[in-house]
């Protein structure tokens, strides 16, 4: 008896830690390489001027990135990560889990799993911000389920929105392989207010 109950917790807890991914990892990198190319083709990493972003709401922003109308963050070019798709209240990023992203005991570093979530849960709540919104981190919380290495050649962060008021927005985010291994999942509590004017 005990050993068909420790079976049945395996087998569940194996099964939770695998989500549905709709891709082949072919696809994901076919994917990833022509939205790449498209925002290097715009402006490149940088930062937006505010005449760019100005009466747009923060989805039309997120879209102007990946059309590379308008500057994306310099740090998915330092980290080796993109985005690859947003709609209201979700986001994904695509990240290359490399040598120069391991810690010292040979698996990746969590900082950089957080950095990836981080980013799918911002821009996920970016994605519900009225024109002349915006937010900011209060609290970021990320579960590390599974170690990963530069083994798995693309992990994708999913972001999606809990709740969004007026004050205060949440989401949640997965970590997860082509093949639906989950690595990690992170909740985040923002901050929402009226961007100041100049």
């Amino acid at each position: 008896m005990i050993f068909i109950v420790a079976t049945i917790i395996a087998y569940a807890t194996k099964k939770d830690r695998t989500v549905s991914a709709p891709h082949s990892l072919e696809a994901w990198i076919t994917q990833e390489a022509a939205i790449v190319e498209r925002m290097e083709a715009g402006p490149g990493p940088g930062l937006a001027t505010p005449a760019q972003i100005a009466g747009k709401s923060g989805l039309e922003v997120m879209q102007a990135m990946l059309n590379g109308e308008i500057p994306f963050a310099a740090i998915a070019k330092t980290l080796d990560f993109s985005l690859i798709e947003v709609a209201p209240g979700r986001a994904v990023f695509q990240g290359t889990p490399l040598a120069r992203h391991l810690n010292p005991l040979g698996t990746i570093h969590g900082g950089w799993v957080a950095t990836l979530l981080d980013s799918a849960l911002g821009c996920t709540i970016h994605t519900m911000m009225p024109p002349g919104r915006g937010y900011t981190t209060a609290e970021l919380g990320v579960n590390y389920v599974k170690g990963l290495t530069p083994k798995v050649q693309r992990v994708r962060a999913e972001g999606k929105v809990i709740h969004c008021g007026r004050q205060l927005a949440t989401a949640e985010a997965r970590l997860f392989s082509a093949d639906g291994t989950l690595f990690a999942h992170a909740t985040t509590t923002c901050l929402v207010f009226e961007m100041p004017t100049r």
